[in-house]
């Protein structure tokens, strides 16, 4: 099932690298961008996340909050936010609940070989829990950049 814009976004009820609750309910009133990314240190999801990390302050004073998913454990998420110093919560995703919610587990391809895997996406949900947008041509090295333009900001 694949995820549009209108639709409720699926709650989350999990802990981030740091062992704290994060609850999607608990940040309406808030727009929150929820990317998924497929794996911790390689070098598109690190792109991507620094790109968060460097346009952090901006989408924050836009009343954006960021949360990241991948299906590595809280402890690859600790060892990669310490070393990129990433000042929002990454929510280990092991169990795939909410990637399967979200519809981005599937096919993929790279160098000739095609396997299952987190296809990378972002969410941007507006403070009543809607979907605003959907964005799946992810600019790895300036994603703050491109979902600020995609929302008009």
């Amino acid at each position: 099932m694949k995820l549009k814009i209108g639709d409720i976004a699926p709650d989350i009820n999990a802990a981030d690298q740091n062992g704290n609750p994060v609850k999607l309910a608990d940040l309406r009133g808030s727009k929150v961008i929820l990317y998924f990314y497929p794996k911790d240190d390689t070098p598109g999801c690190t792109a991507e996340a620094c790109s968060l990390r460097d346009g952090y302050s901006e989408l924050l004073g836009k009343g954006y909050k960021i949360i990241g998913v991948s299906a590595d454990d809280s402890k690859s998420h600790k060892k990669f936010a310490d070393k990129y110093h990433l000042p929002f919560p990454l929510i280990p995703d092991t169990s795939k609940e909410i990637i399967q919610a979200y519809g981005v587990w599937g096919r993929k391809k790279f160098m000739g070989r095609e396997y299952d895997g987190i296809i990378r996406t972002t969410f941007v949900i507006a403070e009543d829990g809607k979907i605003l947008k959907v964005i799946d041509d992810v600019k790895t090295k300036n994603h703050s950049d491109q979902i600020l333009a995609e929302m008009g900001n």
